[in-house]
């Protein structure tokens, strides 16, 4: 799948996540989270060639300090700031840290490790 259809799918999907819910926590939640990470992993293909353990690694990288900067309360506090593009980044940053956050945003990356990793054995 080239990677400009498949970040439009992510982010298609992502956006579905948050608009609809189910009332179970695990895709009102956890899908967003998991597709947010697979966005990034699929950011790093935009700007890197690497190989697929590569970007999977970078992109765990990205999404543990980026939930780790929750810890230092910055993005809450953003959330009461007079400007709405402050507020937005804050949404997009997360306020709240999650160890399930965590194993959500490690099962997106390894959806599409995997799947990367399946595709590249099948044309070799």
């Amino acid at each position: 799948m080239r990677a400009e259809f498949q970040l439009a799918v992510i982010i298609g999907l992502g956006l579905l996540s948050r608009a609809v819910h189910t009332g179970w926590i695990v895709i009102d939640k956890y899908a967003g989270d998991a597709l947010y990470a697979a966005m990034v992993y699929t950011l790093i293909t935009f700007f890197a060639s690497l190989p697929p353990w590569r970007k999977a690694v970078l992109a765990m990288a990205i999404m543990t300090a980026l939930e780790l900067f929750q810890l230092t309360l910055i993005p809450a506090h953003m959330l009461h700031s007079p400007h709405f593009a402050v507020r937005i980044a804050a949404r997009l940053l997360g306020t709240e840290f999650s160890f399930l956050d965590l194993l959500a945003y490690a099962v997106g990356i390894s959806g599409l490790f995997l799947a990367e990793l399946r595709i590249s054995r099948q044309t070799h």
